[in-house]
């Protein structure tokens, strides 16, 4: 924040200050919930997901009506974000910690589905798109893989 600060870089600047205010918001209401450590890292790599989410649907939703530049500066604010967040799994990356989970946990059916999910979701929040993770757990679970 700092840097932007000195370098006038106000688009930057903005966008750090809105992602401070949401981790401190959160904070504020684990602290409410009496975790005297605020919140964990899980909770600040949501809270930078579900900004970068609302940036691009906005996005989206400027150039529907024809507003490109604020679609363009809604654009900006989602790569800002996104720089915060850990690198996301390519396709590849999925299907292996897919066949890891399944292996290690010995899941034999659909059944199992909750639990493998549930390992992915700990070992690789914010990294994983659960979606795709999702079909590639049931269709190992099915035996179709």
């Amino acid at each position: 924040m700092k840097s932007a600060l000195k370098a006038q870089d106000k688009p930057r600047l903005s966008t750090l200050r809105l992602i401070a205010a949401a981790v401190k918001d959160r904070d504020i209401a684990a602290r409410a919930e009496d975790r005297c450590c605020g919140c964990d890292e899980a909770e600040i790599l949501a809270i930078l997901q579900k900004l970068m989410k609302q940036r691009e649907e906005s996005a989206d939703t400027y150039e529907k009506a024809g507003r490109l530049d604020l679609a363009e500066a809604e654009r900006a604010e989602a790569e800002i974000v996104r720089e915060y967040l850990p690198t996301p799994m390519d396709e590849a990356e999925i299907a292996d910690a897919a066949v890891d989970v399944v292996t290690e946990l010995d899941a034999a059916g659909l059944k199992d589905m909750g639990r493998c999910m549930g390992e992915l979701k700990t070992r690789y929040a914010g990294r994983m798109d659960f979606g795709k993770a999702g079909a590639k757990v049931k269709d190992l679970l099915a035996g179709t893989a």
